[in-house]
C-alpha cells in the first residue's frame, strides 16, 4: 500500500512539473538578442559616428526554472504530510502544483539582467541621424560604412 502511494505521489508531481513545462518558453540568450530601435523594414545606408557601451535590462526568462522544480518538490513533500487515503493524494498534487506556481513566480521576481548593449550613432546617406542599440559591434568601427536591415547594422 505504501509504494501504491510513493507511485501516486510521482506521478503526481511528474503531471504537475509536465504542466508547468506548457508556459511560454523563451530560449533566447541575452548575449544572442538584438536591440532594434527602428521599425524599418528596409534597408538603409550610413556611416558610423560614435559608439557607445550601453547597460540594456533583459527579463529573465520563463518557463520551468530551478524555483519551479524546488517549488514542486517543497510543496508536495509538504502536502504529502496532510490527510490519508485519497486526501493525501489530493493534498500531495495540490501542494507540488501550488508550490511549483510560488516558485515560478519567485523566480520571474528576481528582476531584470543587465547586460552589455553597444548603440551606434549614424550618419545616414539621406543626411538624417540614426541611434540603433544591439547586442554586438563585431567589427564595426567608428567611420565605418555600415548597412541597416531591420534595426540592425553591419559593415558592408
Amino acid at each position: 500500500m505504501k509504494t501504491i502511494n510513493q507511485l501516486k505521489l510521482a506521478v503526481g508531481v511528474s503531471a504537475v512539473l509536465a504542466l508547468s513545462a506548457c508556459g511560454n518558453m523563451n530560449t533566447a540568450t541575452p548575449a544572442a538578442t538584438t536591440y532594434p530601435q527602428s521599425t524599418n523594414v528596409y534597408t538603409q545606408y550610413g556611416v558610423v559616428q560614435s559608439i557607445e557601451l550601453v547597460q540594456q535590462n533583459v527579463a529573465p526568462t520563463t518557463g520551468v526554472g530551478a524555483g519551479t522544480i524546488a517549488g514542486a518538490l517543497v510543496g508536495g513533500i509538504l502536502g504529502h504530510q496532510v490527510g490519508g487515503g485519497s486526501g493525501n493524494t489530493a493534498a500531495t498534487v495540490l501542494g507540488a502544483a501550488g508550490g511549483a506556481y510560488v516558485g515560478n513566480q519567485m523566480e520571474k521576481n528576481q528582476g531584470t539582467q543587465q547586460v552589455n548593449a553597444y548603440k551606434l550613432n549614424i550618419r545616414l546617406n539621406n543626411g538624417t541621424y540614426q541611434a540603433i542599440t544591439q547586442s554586438s559591434a563585431d567589427d564595426i568601427r567608428v567611420g565605418d560604412r555600415v548597412q541597416i536591415d531591420n534595426g540592425v547594422a553591419r559593415r558592408y
